[in-house]
């Protein structure tokens, strides 16, 4: 296994800059996923390290070698594309077996590596049938196991899963986490979809035009986003104006419209008394209580959704509009224009003026 180093990378395509000033390590053995939006510049990146994009500046590490002008196929990488790119004419042993006929393995040596591979990702018994003849989720493991088969320094990974339904995907999530960690594989993975993102990664960056917005595990980034963008991207949120009342350490006292209540200091931030600051409140985020204590906010429910094992609620507080999260909501009947009080739980205080 290796690490990743990408220093100060910039790729510009025309007066777009893809890629602006990106500096990031990705750990050995560390599956590491780019997130953001379309057009963010994940891809970009992607295909930096992978070496079918040349970057106008900075430099691209494996280890301690500079691989920024190695052609891809010196870097020992594998590939998983979105359109899985298998030849649909050859059998399944046969694209699974293409890229070490191209590196002149001997057929012995050549054969064991296949099965192994397919063994791998549990498709031993299909190496003779055609392409057309799998399912998609098991021409995923095709394309897995051949980009497994060449021994990759590292795995690079393309939205490997947006062609996929709903429960093949979430299969495919841990067929993929479990290989990876089972060969010990750095990897980099692509995606816009933020589940996929926080139920996979060890490490996750978000990016947003062209450049690294947070980077941390993904309950770091989904608790204490820095700033709108990736509490918005990342999740649901409710989203407040406030002002600093107080501060002791990282906990702000803020006053909002929906009421008082403390919050924590996201980022570097500096919140001091009379600040405008902007708040991030995950819809889980709340209890609702039929207490008035110092703690809560006054709150009438406008609406709610039952959806068995929870139930989203709307409040109105304040002239502000709150979605509420609610686990287990059997346990308690909520009624329609009653007031009940809500304690902000996990607030925090993000970068982004106001």
């Amino acid at each position: 296994m290796i690490a990743i180093s990408i220093e100060a990378l910039t790729k510009r395509f025309g007066s777009q800059a893809a890629l602006d000033d990106i500096s990031l390590r990705i750990e050995p053995g560390e599956l590491f996923f780019l997130l953001g939006p379309s057009g963010c510049g994940k891809t970009t990146l992607l295909r930096a390290i992978a070496g079918f994009v040349a970057p106008d500046t900075g430099r691209v590490l494996f280890d301690r070698e500079d691989v920024t002008n190695l052609p891809p196929h010196k870097r020992r990488t594998g590939m998983m594309f979105q359109s899985y790119a298998l030849w649909p004419h050859l059998s399944v042993a046969r694209n699974v077996a293409f890229g070490l006929e191209e590196q002149g393995v001997p057929a012995p040596e050549r054969e064991r590596r296949v099965r192994e591979a397919l063994a791998s990702v549990r498709m031993e018994t299909y190496a003779e049938r055609r392409i057309g003849q799998l399912s998609g989720g098991q021409q995923q493991r095709v394309a897995l196991a051949r980009a497994l088969v060449v021994r990759p320094r590292a795995l690079l990974l393309d939205e490997p899963l947006s062609n996929l339904d709903a429960k093949l995907r979430l299969e495919m999530r841990s067929e993929i986490r479990r290989v990876c960690k089972e060969f010990g594989l750095t990897a980099v993975y692509v995606t816009h979809d933020q589940k996929e993102a926080l139920s996979v990664a060890d490490r996750l960056a978000v990016m947003a035009e062209g450049r690294i917005a947070q980077i941390g595990r993904p309950e770091e980034v989904y608790r204490r986003p820095h700033s709108r963008l990736v509490a918005e991207f990342i999740g649901e949120t409710n989203i407040l104006r406030g002002e600093v009342v107080s501060r002791v350490g990282d906990e702000i006292l803020v006053a909002t419209r929906a009421g008082r209540f403390s919050a924590l200091a996201a980022g570097a931030l500096a919140a001091s008394p009379g600040v405008n600051v902007l708040v991030s409140i995950r819809p889980e985020g709340w209890r609702i209580s039929d207490a008035n204590t110092e703690r809560t906010v006054p709150a009438t429910l406008r609406s709610t959704v039952y959806l068995g094992e929870f139930a989203q609620h709307e409040f109105a507080a304040g002239g502000e509009m709150l979605k509420v999260l609610e686990l287990n909501p059997h346990l308690a009947h909520r009624v329609i224009g009653r007031q009940y009080y809500l304690e902000p739980l996990d607030a925090v205080i993000l970068n982004d003026t106001p």
